[in-house]
């Protein structure tokens, strides 16, 4: 069993974050879910980003580790897109880190001043044709990222869908979601 801190997209937490939050939890591992946005959700991702300009990608960090702040130092760190940020920011700086997960983002190990920590596996998660993903160069990060960790690893499914693991939006592909999920339960087991 693990425990995993998931943070929500641009859009908000969402029911297809929440859905994929339980489906974590079936499987036996303890999930928290912070909602960044105070229940706030958007009908798409532009809005979403216009209220994360408003109250600045800074205050998304402190909320993110005001979260944890009271959760246990060995956690997992998930996030969706924007989730990202504060995910892979406490996986690199928060001390007793058991993995990261980053699904759709990665930012360059340098946003936060530091090397990627030793011992911590990560997995990075997004489209082949994504065009935040790939075309705002998160990818490169992500390959960066993966030579830097002792234990890393980049998936990229088929198309061109940014939230496509969100099963209550229009981006949603079954498919690459179910593997997605497949990939991470293996990678929770085996951090047991």
């Amino acid at each position: 069993m693990a425990e995993v801190v998931l943070f929500h997209h641009a859009q908000g937490l969402t029911p297809g974050v929440a859905v994929f939050a339980d489906d974590l939890h079936q499987a036996g591992h303890i999930v928290h879910m912070p909602d960044l946005f105070d229940g706030r959700t958007f009908d798409d991702i532009e809005t979403g980003m216009r209220f994360v300009k408003e109250i600045g990608f800074d205050e998304v960090m402190a909320r993110g580790e005001r979260a944890v702040k009271a959760l246990p130092l060995q956690l997992v760190y998930a996030g969706f897109s924007l989730g990202v940020i504060p995910a892979q920011k406490l996986a690199q700086t928060r001390p007793g880190a058991r993995g990261a997960l980053l699904f759709y983002s990665c930012l360059p190990v340098s946003e936060f001043g530091q090397t990627w920590p030793k011992g911590v596996p990560v997995q990075i998660h997004g489209m082949d044709a994504d065009p935040y993903f790939v075309g705002e160069g998160d990818i490169d990060a992500a390959r960066d990222l993966i030579k830097e960790a002792e234990d890393g690893q980049l998936f990229l499914y088929p198309g061109n869908q940014h939230y496509f693991a969100d099963s209550s939006l229009p981006s949603y592909d079954a498919k690459a979601s179910a593997l997605l999920l497949q990939r991470t339960l293996e990678f929770l087991a085996a951090l047991e």
